[in-house]
């Protein structure tokens, strides 16, 4: 296992700056760049621990604080264990971040995510991978399809609204994407149906994206994330299996 080295940085973008936090092996050589987009509780220990682990492999990882318009992280207290049956009050202080980052800025900020990497002496010369979870495999879709000459691989764990019927859905730049791609839905997740599963994989298909879909039983949403109640250990084990193997298909 390779020793890494993690740290607070800032990162300019067209709307202000967005505080992440990157980490890469300790030798400082320049490593293939991974970016992590978050879930909707945002940048805390538990994501930081998971961005190690992929720096661990032989990454540089960076992990941007998506709703830094509103302010540096934390911009909600959480708790260690994450339960929202016993904190609702938690979603009503997220729900409108999450509203608030449409694709539009959102790629934006891709694009100074993209570059601040580009410019990093510990990220190597060329495309890189990008992966998210909840919220964050809706920003992995869209950056592969938005930065397709930029984005070698995309992965997402248990998101929602990937293939939907606004105008701005993920699957509809298919067509565009370049990369491999590796999508894991959770089972009977209201926010990612079979009816969008099938739209998504049916985009992919036609549009001959290389691509693995696939859906984890009895899965809950958020099964990834090991500081909330809705932590599954078959699944994320499955997760880092699949995250690790592309990764290490596309380097």
């Amino acid at each position: 296992m390779t020793a890494v080295q993690g740290n607070a940085v800032d990162i300019p973008t067209e709307d202000g700056t967005a505080d992440a936090y990157l980490v890469h092996p300790v030798d400082g050589r320049p490593r293939p760049a991974v970016l992590v987009y978050q879930d909707a509780f945002g940048p805390r220990p538990h994501l930081w621990s998971m961005a190690d682990r992929i720096a661990e492999a032989g990454y540089t990882v960076l992990v941007p604080h998506v709703f830094y318009r509103h302010g540096r992280a934390p911009l909600v207290e959480l708790p260690d264990f994450i339960d929202p049956s016993v904190r609702p009050d938690l979603f009503e202080k997220l729900g409108p971040l999450i509203q608030s980052l449409t694709s539009e800025p959102a790629m934006r900020d891709a694009g100074a995510y993209l570059n601040w990497l580009a410019d990093s002496p510990f990220a190597a010369d060329g495309p890189v991978a990008v992966t998210g979870y909840c919220m964050g495999a809706r920003l992995s879709l869209l950056t592969a399809g938005t930065y397709p000459d930029r984005v070698a691989a995309a992965a997402g764990f248990h998101g929602g609204w990937l293939a939907t019927d606004a105008p701005d859905s993920p699957h509809l730049l298919a067509e565009r994407i370049t990369a491999e791609l590796y999508f894991a839905h959770a089972d009977g997740d209201s926010g990612m149906p079979e009816e969008q599963m099938r739209r998504l994989e049916d985009a992919l298909t036609a549009a001959g994206v290389r691509h693995r879909c696939e859906v984890y039983p009895q899965a809950p949403h958020g099964f990834t994330q090991a500081d909330t109640a809705a932590y599954q250990k078959e699944g994320d084990e499955r997760h880092w299996t699949a995250l690790l193997d592309l990764l290490d298909r596309t380097f």
